[in-house]
């Protein structure tokens, strides 16, 4: 049985730091190319940044570049999401995604809230 765990969301003041983790089960994580998306309600999910299998690849969107930091511990089967200098616009549930070809595996999301 496939599964994605988020964990690590929360509320947090803005400037400050969350990291979200994602705990994989049931297929083989170390083949398959990670990311991380985020949704608001009623809006299309936004990929925030993907990493390759192997680490040798990043990709974040461009407003969180310099600020957050896609990582990954093959032999965790965990993918991590750091995020620094959060601003309030990044408010929203953050859903870790795992694809390989024409797989493709979601978390159930977690909430990050970024106010005072």
């Amino acid at each position: 049985q496939v599964q994605l765990v988020e964990s690590g969301g929360g509320l947090v003041q803005p400037g400050g730091s969350l990291r979200l983790s994602c705990a994989a089960s049931g297929f083989t994580f170390r083949l398959y190319a990670m990311s991380w998306y985020r949704q608001a309600p009623g809006k299309e999910p936004e990929l925030v940044a993907s990493i390759t299998y192997d680490e040798s690849l990043t990709n974040y969107a461009v407003s969180v570049k310099g600020r957050f930091t896609i990582t990954r511990d093959n032999a965790k089967y965990t993918v991590y999401l750091q995020m620094n200098s959060l601003k309030p616009e990044a408010t929203d549930v953050y859903y870790c995604y795992g694809g390989l070809g024409r797989n493709d595996y979601w978390g159930q999301g977690a909430q990050v809230t970024v106010s005072s």
